[in-house]
C-alpha cells in the first residue's frame, strides 16, 4: 500500500468535492472561454498591423506564427474597444475557474508512473504545458493590464509565444478530453477508469456540495466581472472598476478629463520643443518634404471626428470631439491624391511606440485626424498637444501623441 502522506498516493488528496462531473463542468467553462481569449487575442494582434512594418511587431523568429487574419479595418469604429475589452475582462474573469480546475486536477500532476501508454503520456505532457502555459498567461496578462511590467523581456513577445504553446497544448487537451467530459455532465451511468477518477478514495466528511462549489466559483468569477468590467464604460459604473488598469492617476474634469496611460513627463517631453516657436511637423513624401507650424495646420481645413480611445490593458474611454487636420490631406501635400501606408514618430524621448506605422486604408478613412483640439479646447500636453493621431478602431499605442513626422509611402 503506498504511503497515505505522500502525494503520489491518491489517499492523500481528501476532498469530497473532486470527482469527473466537478471538473468535467469546469473544463467546458474553459474550453468555451479560452477559445474566445485566443480569437479576440489573434485579433488584438491583427489590429497592431504586424504585416506593415517591423515597427509595429518586433516579435523576433516568429515565422508562420506570426500570420494576422486580415487587414485591420477602420469600421464599426468602436471594434477594438469591443474585442480587447472582452478579451481583458474575460480573462480576468476566468481566474476563479482557471484555479478552481487547477486544483481539481491537482491529484493528476503527481500520479504514477508517468505514463502507461502512449496516449496517456501525450495527455500528462499536455497537461503539463496547459498547466505552466494557463498560468503564465494570465499572470503575465493581469500584471500588464495593471501595468506592472515586472517580468524579464517585452510583454508583447512573452505572450505572443506563451499563448501559441499554451493553446497548442490546450488543444490536445481538449480533443483528449472533451468527449470525456461531456458524458460526465450527461451523468452517463458508466464505471470510470481508475487512472482517470479524481474521487479520493478516503475522502473527508462533505462541508459544502458540488454545486455549492461550482456556485461559489461563479460567485468569484460575476465580482471580478464587476470590478473589473467598469473601465470600458463612462459614469458611475467607471467607479466600480476597482481591479481593473487604470493608468495612472485619474485625469480629473474638463475637455481632457478622460484617460491616459503616459504623462508628457513620463515620455520626456520638453515644454520648450512643443511651443508655437520650436514645434514643427515634418511630412515627407512622393513630392518632398514641408514643414509646418501648428498655425500652418490651424489655417488649413479642418474635420472633426467622435471617436474612443481603447488600449491592449483593456480600458477604453467614450467617444471623444475631436478636430483637427485629415491624415490624407496631409497625405496629398506631398503628392498622394490615393494615401499610402505612412509612418508616424512622436518627441517622446523613450518607451514602446515612439514610432508606429498606419495602413493606407486608416490613413484614408475621413475619420482619421491629426488631431489639434479635443472636447472643443486644445490638447492638453499629457492628451499629445500640439498634434497627435487619432484613428477609428485602432489600439491606443498607434494614436501617437506629441506627432513630429509623418512619412508617407509603402511600408511592407
Amino acid at each position: 500500500m503506498s504511503d497515505q502522506r505522500l502525494p503520489t498516493s491518491p489517499g492523500f488528496w481528501r476532498s469530497p468535492l473532486r470527482g469527473p462531473w466537478f471538473t468535467s463542468v469546469l473544463g467546458l467553462v474553459l474550453l468555451a472561454g479560452i477559445t474566445v481569449l485566443f480569437v479576440t487575442g489573434l485579433v488584438s494582434y491583427a489590429a497592431y498591423n504586424p504585416g506593415l512594418s517591423p515597427v509595429n511587431d518586433q516579435t523576433p523568429g516568429k515565422g508562420l506564427l506570426g500570420f494576422y487574419l486580415f487587414t485591420w479595418p477602420t469600421r464599426p469604429y468602436w471594434l477594438y474597444r469591443l474585442t480587447q475589452g472582452v478579451h481583458v475582462t474575460l480573462g480576468i474573469a476566468l481566474i476563479p475557474v482557471l484555479l478552481a480546475k487547477l486544483w481539481s486536477v491537482v491529484p493528476r500532476l503527481f500520479a504514477l508512473p508517468p505514463a502507461r501508454s502512449l496516449a496517456h503520456a501525450l495527455e500528462r505532457i499536455s497537461l503539463l504545458l496547459l498547466v505552466g502555459g494557463g498560468l503564465f498567461e494570465f499572470t503575465t496578462g493581469v500584471l500588464n493590464v495593471q501595468l506592472d511590467y515586472v517580468f524579464p523581456g517585452s510583454f508583447y513577445p512573452l505572450h505572443f509565444y506563451g499563448a501559441w504553446v499554451f493553446f497548442a497544448a490546450f488543444l490536445v487537451h481538449a480533443a483528449l478530453k472533451t468527449p470525456a467530459a461531456l458524458r460526465n455532465v450527461r451523468r452517463v451511468r458508466q464505471r470510470p477508469r481508475p487512472e482517470s477518477d479524481l474521487r479520493s478514495p478516503r475522502p473527508d466528511p462533505p462541508t459544502v456540495s458540488r454545486r455549492g462549489a461550482l456556485w461559489l466559483v461563479g460567485g468569484g468569477s460575476l465580482l471580478l466581472l464587476a470590478t473589473t468590467a467598469g473601465r470600458s464604460f463612462d459614469g458611475p459604473l467607471r467607479r466600480t472598476a476597482l481591479l481593473a488598469p487604470h493608468g495612472g492617476a485619474e485625469p480629473g474634469g474638463g475637455p481632457g478629463g478622460f484617460q491616459i496611460n503616459k504623462t508628457a513627463a513620463y515620455a520626456g517631453i520638453d515644454a520648450a520643443e512643443t511651443g508655437d516657436e520650436a514645434w514643427r511637423l515634418v511630412v515627407t513624401g512622393r513630392t518632398g518634404t514641408v514643414r509646418l507650424s501648428r498655425a500652418d495646420l490651424l489655417r488649413g481645413p479642418l474635420h472633426s471626428s467622435s471617436l474612443p480611445i481603447a488600449c491592449v490593458e483593456g480600458w477604453s474611454t467614450s467617444d471623444q470631439w475631436w478636430r483637427g487636420v485629415r491624415l490624407r490631406d496631409l497625405a496629398a501635400l506631398v503628392g498622394y491624391d490615393d494615401p499610402p501606408d505612412v509612418l508616424v514618430e512622436s518627441l517622446q524621448r523613450h518607451g514602446a511606440f515612439r514610432r508606429a506605422a498606419l495602413r493606407a486604408n486608416q490613413v484614408r478613412d475621413p475619420l482619421s485626424l491629426l488631431a489639434l483640439y479635443v472636447n472643443g479646447e486644445e490638447l492638453t500636453p499629457d492628451h499629445g498637444y500640439p498634434a497627435r493621431v487619432i484613428v477609428p478602431a485602432a489600439p491606443g499605442v498607434l494614436n501617437t501623441k506629441w506627432v513630429a513626422r509623418l512619412t508617407f509611402g509603402d511600408l511592407r
